[in-house]
């Protein structure tokens, strides 16, 4: 019986998250699913690898349906003892995307029990945890992998709280547990600025163990935490060292050219330029948005409604109602400093006002914790607009600069206040009467006086959006003034709005200093007045309208005539949609492109773009097999053209230039004959491939055919009478693809910026290219190892907790 009151709270609270993350999410039940632009892209990614899954069984670990051929490590590719997978897959299995706001109500609720917040506090605070504005449309965009992540934050600072309070096994085996799965979620941009927040909370304990002098206690937590995160980074090994070793191969990695397209110099060895690092940056007096949410007109594409001033304009220009109403539902005005906003970084005007509340009344010292995170993550987030710490951290710190979109560091902040304001709640009801009223005056003075100063700031804005010139260009001045009018209004309405939850809060916290209202009843009328402040801003972002049937989530991409028209050809080459710009998978889902959508491209098929596709250099396009080009005309109308002159899946040249730099190979480029010659970096690549050096008018009366083609797996024919070079338009990839010559490993070698090549005897042969990446193996041995260590340690804590609990029930019986 004592163990079902123990945890019957705690059961009603799970039911409750799994009720509220369906009923928000309500049209998963009719087996809908929500359209995310960035899933699509990612179907259209991962269409080659799943196919092949599908009909292999197997995993490719490459896909050539993208940038002409990359690996599949950040597509979804399935390891070998994904163990912690398999657990995540069980936490998580409500349908999407109800299953990540699931997992933000149960993470944040861990963290709150390891605070000693009651239940029902910490339902509520759990609610406004995962109901946060971003971490809503995150969903809505198919940010999952973020949400993901983001998702187990809390869980991994419940676990190293109770280390530092000497709970070593409990609190080790869920620092282990939760940091595994955080790692699992493959979005490492969040975990490294978890790993942010981690430190500052180290820091703190650190700091209290060597003032107390507990220097035995700190090393221990330290020790069992330094464990933990072995464990976990093992378990995760497969990916991590995967994922790595793509790293200097994608965008990510640094740049060997000291030159721009345009052919001014470039400085910076990394691909990220500075300007790409904080191209999202928050604006300093945007950052206000957290407590109002339209206070910089919430986003590009804003509902504002038939009572606005732009339908009053459009009908005055003769408009039709029904089409004004249409338009004005999809308004740009957001005037921040970011370049698109799909909606305001909004954390809740009550959880604001109940974060200030806990500053005022809390006594606990781990509240400037949380509020050094938010701060910190503030800061961080604005970017180029704090250039001086910004600079700091793309310069000195590790990694931070391998990262862009520095405004979703506010990820932290937004995890840090929830926990303010739960433990200013808790703190409020657990204080005498003068402590409430004077906590209550204090924080009412600063929500009421934030937005009184905001009121008589308003005459300072110019709301002025970046977009402003086109739309004046476009539609002319009185468009840009209804627009600015507008932005004004939301910016008025909003501010009114936060004053009315901080009264109704304040309100409801007053009556309970005069004994008007009940404990819980105010808990639970507080709770609400959160929850709604957030539930009715986010439906404006992600609503059930954002749904659709589970076939057009499938099948994202429809089949064009172009498409129909290409796909008639049986034969293996490669397509280039020049609407895609390069930046879509669309293509990707049908064909084999040269294009794709990753946040880590393959860095060097992005210069080949940048350099010369992009210049319109054919002999590039050839080299890459490119039989195909999908193109528009003066209408919009979609054609294909066809190119005769591609070179084919692999050719023989009889000459290979010889260059020393990076920049030298690039600029060959720009004048090669691809179908006779190929470029070679002596530089990067010649002592390595010496079998490389100096060949000079090679045989080219040979033949060399495709046979078979898989994504992992390429067999040639070749028949040469002398020695001969051959190209294959195969992206080069050193850490997994070997040729084999009859058999025989060989070595083959980089030309042309990306391709591979190889030296072919003189006679009939079979040449076979195989994908097998010894990180797989590698990686699968030590997370196989180390999961084991993890199930060894998981049954003697078990064991040890057992036994620490009968020997306390035994002392309380006598």
């Amino acid at each position: 019986m004592k163990i079902i009151q123990k945890f019957y709270p705690h059961a009603l609270a799970i039911f409750g998250f799994i009720l509220v993350s369906l009923v928000y999410f309500y049209p998963v039940l009719q087996g809908k699913q929500i359209f995310q632009s960035d899933i699509a892209q990612y179907t259209g990614m991962a269409k080659e690898q799943n196919d092949f899954r599908a009909t292999d069984h197997t995993e490719p670990y490459w896909t050539d349906g993208a940038f002409g051929g990359m690996p599949t490590y950040q597509l979804g590719a399935k390891y070998p003892h994904d163990y912690i997978g398999a657990l995540d897959d069980a936490i998580r299995f409500l349908p999407r995307p109800a299953d990540y706001l699931f997992l933000y109500f149960l993470g944040f609720y861990g963290l709150m029990l390891v605070l000693k917040v009651d239940p029902l506090k910490a339902f509520f605070g759990s609610i406004a945890f995962g109901f946060s504005t971003y971490l809503i449309i995150i969903l809505g965009v198919g940010h999952n992998a973020k949400a993901h992540a983001i998702g187990y934050m809390p869980l991994v600072i419940a676990g190293i709280l109770m280390v530092f309070q000497r709970r070593y096994v409990v609190g080790g085996l869920l620092t282990l547990f939760a940091a595994a799965l955080e790692i699992n979620a493959n979005h490492f941009q969040m975990t490294y600025y978890l790993l942010i927040l981690v430190l500052i909370v180290s820091g703190y304990y650190a700091y209290l163990g060597i003032k107390r002098k507990e220097f035995k206690p700190l090393l221990q937590s330290f020790g069992v935490l330094v464990i933990a995160g072995i464990l976990a980074i093992g378990a995760n090994a497969t990916n991590l060292m995967a994922t790595a070793e793509y790293a200097n191969f994608s965008t990510r990695g640094k740049s060997e050219l000291t030159y721009n397209p345009d052919g001014s110099l470039n400085n910076s060895s990394s691909a990220l330029s500075r300007d790409y690092i904080t191209e999202y940056s928050y604006g300093v007096a945007e950052s206000l948005n957290l407590v109002v949410p339209r206070l910089f007109g919430g986003s590009n594409s804003e509902n504002v409604g038939t009572d606005s001033n732009m339908y009053q304009f459009m009908i005055s220009k003769g408009v039709p109602d029904a089409q004004a109403a249409d338009f004005v539902s999809g308004m740009p005005t957001y005037w921040g400093d970011q370049p698109i906003v799909a909606a305001p970084a909004y954390i809740g005007v009550v959880v604001f006002f109940l974060a200030a509340l806990a500053l005022f009344i809390d006594e606990r010292k781990i509240k400037y914790v949380f509020l050094s995170g938010a701060i910190v993550a503030l800061l961080l987030s604005w970017g180029k607009n704090f250039p001086a710490l910004t600079d700091f951290f793309i310069d000195i710190v590790p990694l931070y600069n391998k990262f862009r979109a520095v405004s979703s560091i506010q990820v932290l902040l937004e995890l840090c206040f929830p926990v303010l304001a739960v433990m200013g709640l808790q703190s409020f009801f657990t204080s005498d009467k003068t402590q409430q009223q004077k906590g209550l005056i204090r924080t009412t003075a600063v929500g009421i006086g934030l937005v009184v100063i905001l009121f008589l700031c308003k005459g300072l804005f110019q709301f002025s959006g970046g977009s402003d010139a086109y739309f004046m260009e476009s539609y002319g001045p009185d468009f840009v003034d209804a627009l600015k009018i507008d932005r004004k209004s939301l910016y008025s309405a909003d501010l009114l709005r936060s004053t009315f939850f901080i009264l109704l809060v304040a309100g409801a916290l007053w009556l309970v200093i005069k004994n008007k209202l009940a404990q819980n009843t105010a808990i639970i009328l507080v709770g609400l007045f959160m929850v709604s402040d957030l539930f009715f801003v986010d439906k404006r972002y992600v609503a059930a309208k954002d749904f659709v049937s589970g076939r057009e989530v499938a099948v994202p991409f429809q089949e064009t005539p172009s498409d129909a028209e290409i796909l008639k050809d049986t034969s293996h080459y490669r397509v280039f949609e020049v609407n895609g710009n390069f930046s879509s998978a669309r293509s990707s889902y049908f064909h084999k492109s040269i294009g794709g959508y990753h946040a880590a491209k393959p860095r060097r098929m992005q210069q080949l773009f940048d350099y010369q596709i992009s210049k319109n250099n054919m002999q590039v396009l050839n080299m890459l097999n490119v039989k195909y080009v999908i193109q528009t005309d003066k209408e919009g109308k979609e054609f294909p053209t066809s190119n005769p002159n591609a070179n084919g899946n692999a050719w023989f040249v009889h000459d290979l230039k010889l260059v020393n730099k990076a920049n030298d190979e690039m600029r060959t480029l720009d004048q090669l004959n691809t179908k006779i010659a190929a470029v070679f970096n002596m530089q990067m690549y010649g002592d390595k491939f010496k079998n490389a050096r100096l060949k000079r008018n090679l045989d080219t009366t040979g033949t060399i055919q495709l046979n078979v083609y898989k994504p992992n797996y390429l067999k040639y024919t070749a028949e040469t009478k002398n020695e001969g070079l051959a190209v294959f338009s195969e992206i080069y990839y050193e850490k997994g693809w070997n040729a084999y010559v009859d058999g025989e490993l060989t070595n083959h070698f980089p030309v042309d910026y990306v391709l591979r090549a190889m030296m072919v005897p003189p006679g009939k042969h079979t040449i076979e290219f195989k994908f097998e990446p010894q990180v797989i193996k590698t990686g699968s041995a030590i997370t196989l190892a180390s999961c084991g260590v993890i199930l060894l340690l998981l049954i003697g804590g078990i064991y040890i907790e057992r036994k620490k609990n009968l020997a306390n029930s035994n002392g309380l019986e006598q």
